[in-house]
């Protein structure tokens, strides 16, 4: 048995392995390898497969999210663009309605000064008219009572200009 049991044990002089052992050690490390292949490792992979695909999940997400946040930038930068064009085309409205409303306030303000000259200027004339008749109705007055006054008596030149300017002083009085 000696000579059988020699070949088991290699190195016997040092201390040596045993086959017996070796052998042993293979079959439990092929049993706790097909275990864990089977318990540790299947479900271990598994975890990792739904993490990977949550990962990508998570980055299909965050992609797409950026894409529409992207967007939606654009958009409200189109949008201020717009609103900006809409405001200043507002303004420029309402300031061209302004200087339509001085023209057409200057416009009417200049008919009615138009209107009050002419006015004015068609009452002068007629009170210059009311005037000028006045005078004359006076002069023809004053010429009656010059003459009838000549008539009563006779006069000469000094008196008779005397008479004229007495009656020319009346009238200014009168007036």
């Amino acid at each position: 048995m000696h000579a059988y049991g020699s070949w088991l044990v290699i190195g016997a002089e040092v201390g040596g392995l045993r086959v017996g052992d070796m052998l042993f050690a293979l079959v439990s490390f092929a049993i706790l390898l097909f275990l864990l292949r089977k318990y540790a490792w299947g479900p271990l992979l598994n975890k990792m497969e739904e993490r990977e695909n949550h990962i990508a999940s998570e980055i299909d997400i965050a992609e797409k999210n950026r894409t529409e946040a992207e967007k939606a930038s654009r958009e409200a930068a189109e949008q201020l663009k717009q609103t900006r064009q809409e405001a200043q085309s507002i303004i420029e409205e309402a300031k061209k309605a302004g200087q339509n409303q001085e023209r057409d306030i200057l416009e009417s303000a200049r008919q009615a000064a138009e209107r009050i000259k002419k006015s004015a200027q068609e009452e002068i004339e007629q009170e210059k008219e009311k005037a000028i008749k006045a005078l004359q109705d006076q002069v023809a007055s004053l010429s009656v009572q010059i003459a009838s006054k000549v008539i009563e008596k006779e006069i000469n030149a000094q008196d008779q200009e005397k008479l004229i300017n007495e009656y020319i002083k009346e009238v200014g009085e009168e007036r």
